[in-house]
């Protein structure tokens, strides 16, 4: 029995291959695709830029 990885949104699925090309549209319209055999080097998220604080201008009243 040959068997197929799906996989969506980072969670695989183990199915039958003969299920899988009986219902191959099915699968692609819930937006599975085959597993890739090498796993997926964890993209590291860049550091974000700090942005300077801008200082708050005081108002202050006019005299009248």
């Amino acid at each position: 029995m040959d068997t197929i990885k799906l996989e969506r949104n980072g969670k695989v699925v183990v199915r039958s291959k003969a299920n899988y090309e009986m219902n191959k549209s099915n699968f692609d319209l819930r937006g599975f695709k085959e597993a890739s055999s090498k796993p997926k080097a964890e993209a590291k998220p860049e550091p974000k830029a700090e942005k300077p604080k801008e200082e708050k201008k005081l108002e202050t009243k006019k005299a009248e």
